[in-house]
Order: C-alpha cells, then sequence, then structure tokens
C-alpha cells in the first residue's frame, strides 16, 4: 500500500499580533489545518500530521511585509500511490469512453480499452455492463483497479487505470466502501 511516513518542514508566515505565551500552541494549528488533506508534490496526498519537532526553531521577520516566518519540521503520514499499484476505489463518473473513479483524493480514469474484452457500454443505464449480464459499472460502484500511468502537477495527482487481469473488476459489495 502506498502510505508513508515523512519528515517535511513548512514556512508558516505569522502576524505579530500572534506573538504572545500561546505562540507555539498557534504555529502548530496553523501547521495542522494549513497541510493536513493537502498535496504535497512528489511525496503524494498529506493524511495526517503525526509529530511536530520540539522545539519550535525561532523565527525570522521578513523585511517587506513584517510577518515572521517559522520553518515548522514535521513528520506527516502520506498516501503516494504507485504504478502497478492495485486499489479499491469509487467509481464517481460513467462515460462511453470509459469511467472516472476515486481512491481517496487520486482520480482515476478508467479507460475503454482497458476494461475486460466483454464488457459495453449500455446508454440506456448510463453504465458498462458485461455481456452475460453478471458484472456492471454504474455510479457508486466499488472497484478494484491497476493503476497503469500517474501524472503528477503542481497541486494534484491522476492516474489511470486497467481492471483487464484477473481479480479486477467490481467488488461485490460496495456497500462496505460509500
Amino acid at each position: 500500500m502506498g502510505f508513508f511516513v515523512v519528515k517535511l518542514v513548512k514556512y508558516l508566515q505569522v502576524h505579530p499580533r500572534f506573538f504572545n505565551a500561546s505562540l507555539s500552541d498557534t504555529l502548530k494549528q496553523r501547521l495542522i489545518s494549513e497541510v493536513e488533506g493537502q498535496f504535497a508534490g512528489r511525496h503524494g496526498f498529506i493524511v495526517i500530521v503525526q509529530k511536530i519537532e520540539e522545539p519550535i526553531p525561532v523565527g525570522e521577520i521578513d523585511s517587506s511585509t513584517g510577518f515572521a516566518v517559522f520553518p515548522i519540521k514535521y513528520h506527516a503520514l502520506v498516501f503516494r500511490p504507485f504504478r502497478g499499484e492495485v486499489l479499491d476505489s469509487i467509481v464517481t463518473r460513467v462515460l462511453p469512453l470509459g469511467f472516472l473513479a476515486s481512491a481517496g483524493p487520486l482520480d482515476i480514469f478508467v479507460s475503454h480499452h482497458c476494461l475486460p474484452s466483454d464488457m459495453k457500454y449500455d446508454q440506456q443505464g448510463e453504465c458498462w455492463v458485461s455481456i452475460n449480464q453478471a458484472d456492471k459499472i454504474e455510479n457508486k460502484t466499488a472497484v478494484r483497479l491497476k493503476l497503469i500511468g500517474l501524472k503528477v502537477e503542481a497541486t494534484k495527482m491522476l492516474a489511470t487505470g486497467s481492471m483487464k487481469e484477473d481479480f479486477l473488476g467490481p467488488i461485490a459489495s460496495s456497500a462496505d466502501y460509500i
């Protein structure tokens, strides 16, 4: 699975009105509110701040703004998917060209070329259905897929997936994943 603990640094700008006895608590709260749930580039998505290193270093005054800048070092649990990884995800949108799925903060596109050859698009029900009607992929269906491509952008990560291998496809009970 793609969960890791990484050591990161965040530079927080603090207005002088916060220079009081609770400055340390203010910095910790700001760090958590600013980084949790955010994308951290090559590290992936920050799930939670596990530990903030103490003591917090002395801040430096930014001469252009008058704010103090504090370099806060912390350990965070991050979600970083890799090519070839198998993930359970929820279908968010069904299209004639494939479908979009979500695995936490990661958006995954599965092209119709990467679906099993026995699946056809049903325009009436806006879903992908196997020829024998055994499998059906529609909105909110839980699917197991394999990541075949990842694209890292400045603010997000996108992936392409496949369901052409054994043991991939709709999961029997999607109620557990919604």
